[in-house]
């Protein structure tokens, strides 16, 4: 029989081993054949006696007595997902942007014999990390190959995360196959999983190979230029020629806006989308681990520590955005004369600081309709101009944001193009500020030090999600054009790596007719 065993506590100074198993469920080892973790959190609730809770799955040999009172549960064999290719095409579906839901998208349709050509604007992984690499050491900016344009998508250079609030089968399949190409085994049972910028620049070019071995063509430095349609999809113009093309996949990435304007003048219906700008906070990975950990921080089994936090305003809310533990925070823009901030992680996450995004939400009422890409971009080349026009970024000690008095102290942080003392209130408007500086004040009682007066606050990020949403139907497809599927993060449907890949393989679901 096979079971799931529920909340198994594991102190943090001992091994889940096959015997701690079955001393737990109260049965002799050798009645356990196999056993594998499916789930691992810490709790750090007591700082006293923190511990890992575990979900595990065992095979167990006959119907054993188990020990009373134990959460455990019987599995019985699950139904696989079956798809199958049955809507057929003149032309190969077109996916545009090879980020994870252009991959997984690509992926899906070329396992299936439709032959997908994926167009991407930027470099392949390998070319576009010395782009990237150049500009973080100084070099000028490649406003087709950065950290938001390229294989890969933005979720490349970031710290990889692979959690999601989606309750979908096939985020599963997702964790699967970035495992079998190349992720760790944890991020298949970790509560909270991740890869780092280091493994997935090796898993986006792996499954890409796989991808062409099945049959799609996948085109770098290929810019999508204009669309042909009228009540449906024809085909499209590129800076390397036109397709013809019935089915159309819009995997753009949420900072392809010069694309979503193009889009607009195309009539291609969207709306609004609320989103949410904010600074990069950072501080070193130790106090956070002590903040997090108390007296067992730096235990040799306990994860860098990370953190989540959220201030609910009368108006509008405040939060923690893409924290990344032991890493650092990086050069983000993709259009010139803008300052754009983000962060980043290996999959070690051994730096010795952690930063995160401290964002407030906006929206339509704040920034005007239509007005959202206006509204970063007005933000961003501020933020270079207070950053002394070389793309430094603008910060704020938060002793002197609480004063609203510029900084003239610096600061060390791992921003690698350097930073420019100035009043975040140049750029920000007065309601984010008070929201940041409420935010903020709530987060010091939270862990106490947070918001110290020496503490650097670095902007702007402002690339939290997609400030649109191109609409469309229950068939995922555009409610304007037919044939065009808005598809991912970039198109207002998903917040992260797995929420993307998901997307994708559900447009092509539907365009295989599944």
């Amino acid at each position: 029989m096979k079971i799931k065993i529920n909340n198994l506590i594991i102190p943090i100074n001992e091994r889940l081993t096959k015997e701690y198993v079955a001393d737990y469920l109260g049965i002799a080892t050798d009645l356990i054949y196999d056993f594998r973790i499916i789930k691992q959190s810490v709790d750090a609730r007591r700082k006293s006696n923190i511990r890992f809770v575990c979900s595990v799955t065992a095979d167990i040999i006959g119907n054993p007595a188990f020990r009373h009172g134990i959460e455990i549960t019987e599995l019985k064999p699950m139904a696989q997902r079956m798809l199958c290719a049955v809507k057929k095409y003149n032309t190969s579906p077109i996916i545009v942007g090879y980020g994870p839901a252009g991959i997984f998208c690509g992926y899906i349709l070329a396992k299936y014999g439709y032959n997908p050509i994926i167009i991407e604007r930027g470099k392949n992984v390998d070319e576009r990390a010395k782009d990237v690499g150049k500009f973080f050491s100084g070099g000028k900016l490649n406003t087709e190959s950065n950290i938001q344009f390229g294989e890969g998508g933005a979720g490349t250079f970031s710290d990889g995360k692979l959690t999601t609030r989606i309750n979908d089968e096939r985020c599963s399949f997702v964790l699967e196959t970035l495992k079998k190409f190349g992720a760790p085994d944890d991020i298949l049972y970790t509560a909270k999983p991740h890869v780092g910028t280091d493994i997935l620049k090796k898993i986006v070019k792996n499954i890409r190979l796989e991808t062409e071995r099945l049959g799609g063509n996948i085109l770098f430095e290929t810019r999508l230029e204009d669309i042909i349609c009228k009540d449906k999809i024809y085909g499209i113009k590129t800076n390397r020629g036109d397709f013809p093309c019935e089915a159309l996949v819009l995997a753009i990435g949420h900072s392809s806006r010069d694309t979503f304007k193009m889009l607009f003048k195309s009539g291609l219906y969207y709306e609004d989308k609320a989103f949410a700008v904010g600074v990069r906070i950072e501080h070193s990975q130790e106090f956070i681990n002590r903040a997090q950990y108390g007296v067992a921080a730096g235990h040799p089994d306990l994860p860098a520590a990370e953190y989540y936090l959220k201030y609910n305003g009368e108006k509008r809310s405040c939060y923690s955005f893409c924290m990344c533990p032991g890493g650092e925070i990086v050069p983000a823009a993709s259009e010139e004369k803008t300052v754009v901030t983000n962060g980043m992680s290996n999959h070690l996450r051994n730096g010795k600081y952690a930063n995160s995004g401290i964002v407030v939400t906006v929206s339509a009422n704040d920034f005007g309709k239509g007005r959202g890409i206006h509204f970063q971009e007005k933000l961003e080349h501020k933020a270079f101009i207070l950053g002394g026009e070389n793309y430094s970024a603008p910060y704020q000690l938060c002793g002197d944001f609480f004063n609203d008095k510029k900084t003239t102290k610096q600061a060390y942080t791992t921003y690698s193009r350097d930073v420019n003392g100035c009043r975040l209130s140049e750029f920000f408007p007065k309601y984010i500020c008070e929201t940041l500086s409420e935010g903020l004040l709530y987060f010091n009682k939270k862990i106490p030090g947070f918001a110290d007066k020496n503490i650097p606050l670095i902007g702007v990020e402002s690339r939290t999600s997609s400030p649109v949403r191109f609409a469309r139907g229950e068939d995922l497809q555009s409610v304007s054009v037919r044939g065009i599927y808005p598809c991912g993060e970039g198109a207002g449907y998903a917040g992260g790596i797995v929420s993307a890949a998901v997307d994708g393989i559900k447009v092509a679901e539907k365009i295989m007719g599944n």
